[in-house]
């Protein structure tokens, strides 16, 4: 009685442990299945963003110079000292507008049918015109000018032309490499500079353009800017905790501190090691309800630096895709938190005055063409 007792209770818990490893790939493939999806760039929202920089290229005023002037003599038109980067109200909404045309017309061609944007582009993008803004920037009164914001869009640019199988993409990076190389090699002097990286949620925040500049650094083989941007990026950024979003956004911010730099040293670090300096450095981002980053609000949307926080909003999307990208365990959370965030801005971009409409194109299409991947 006893035996029969002992193999029926043996033969119990093997049919148990059977039944459960069964389950086991199941609820793996479940889980993999039940992946939430990122919001994707149609076809549609292609040519509602492709229609800003199109238009806005060649829009002269109102425009914000921004360059520091040595004399009478400096006093000129916008297109008079940057013939190819003087619509869009500043030089690097110009730089990205550029940039947004190139990615749109690689996926979707014939939003330019008629040829008109390729040939505004052939009239801009030519030698004689790049020369001119080489001049600017090697004026002594402008030699950072646009550092480092500026310059790394006119890198992402770069890198969009230099991954077109196109004749005139091939052209226009050729004609635009010199200013490319002038602004990478000074963004090497100028990391080996900068003993703190700059945390704003503007223009001048260190780990969003380094980003940018990696992202070109390692499609085009710029070894030396690569090299500078790891090395530095470790430096600046390795030892550092508890970056806590409750101080976050500012009132004009379009960018997250806190984000831009999670997003960048997933790129620099290995993923084990990054995972481990995100549970330091942003360990809110492990929970399952991040209640600290809901969308954020703009209140007036003809106000250049209130409609910043649109920006913001796509700009927390990008940062999110990415970092679930790189540790897969954070999607469930942080993919649904990205598209609720380019939802709530996507709106916004169409009709919008054109404080917000010169510009939050590029970041929306930024977040939506998943770069990531």
């Amino acid at each position: 009685m006893f035996r029969r007792r002992l193999f029926s209770s043996i033969w119990l818990l093997m049919v148990l442990i059977s039944a459960v490893s069964c389950e086991q790939p199941k609820k793996s493939r479940q889980s993999a299945a039940q992946s939430p999806e990122r919001i994707t760039l149609s076809k549609e929202k292609a040519a509602i963003i492709f229609v800003l920089p199109t238009h806005c290229l060649t829009v002269e005023y109102p425009n914000k110079m921004g360059e520091v002037l040595g004399s009478a003599a400096d006093l000129k038109e916008p297109k008079a000292s940057r013939p190819i980067f003087y619509g869009c109200f500043d030089w690097h909404s110009s730089v990205h507008g550029y940039w947004s045309i190139i990615r749109l017309l690689k996926t979707y061609p014939d939003l330019d049918n008629d040829g008109a944007v390729r040939r505004l582009l052939k009239q801009h993008i030519t030698k004689a015109n790049v020369a001119v803004e080489m001049a600017f920037f090697n004026d002594k009164n402008n030699l950072n000018f646009e550092r480092t914001y500026g310059w790394a869009w006119l890198l992402k640019l770069q890198q969009e032309l230099k991954t077109w199988n196109d004749p005139d993409a091939r052209e226009w990076a050729t004609v635009l490499q010199p200013l490319v190389d002038l602004l990478s090699e000074r963004t090497q002097v100028y990391l080996t500079k900068l003993v703190y990286p700059i945390r704003s949620g503007k223009h001048d925040n260190t780990a969003f353009s380094l980003t940018l500049m990696y992202e070109y650094a390692e499609t085009v083989g710029d070894t030396a800017l690569l090299n500078a941007i790891k090395i530095n990026s470790a430096r600046l950024y390795t030892t550092d905790k508890n970056c806590d979003l409750a101080y976050e956004p500012s009132g004009s911010d379009f960018l997250s501190p806190c984000l831009e730099e999670a997003y960048l040293m997933s790129k620099i670090l290995a993923t084990d090691e990054y995972k481990t300096w995100l549970l330091n450095f942003m360990p809110v981002l492990f929970e399952e309800n991040i209640e600290l980053l809901q969308p954020a609000i703009v209140s007036d949307r003809t106000d250049g630096q209130l409609v910043h926080l649109d920006g913001l909003n796509f700009s927390r999307a990008n940062c999110l895709y990415g970092i679930a990208q790189v540790i897969p365990e954070l999607q469930a959370t942080l993919i649904p938190l990205a598209n609720q965030h380019i939802e709530f801005s996507l709106k916004n971009i169409s009709d919008d005055d054109y404080m917000g409409s010169h510009w939050l194109g590029t970041f929306a299409l930024l977040a939506l063409s998943n770069q990531h991947d």
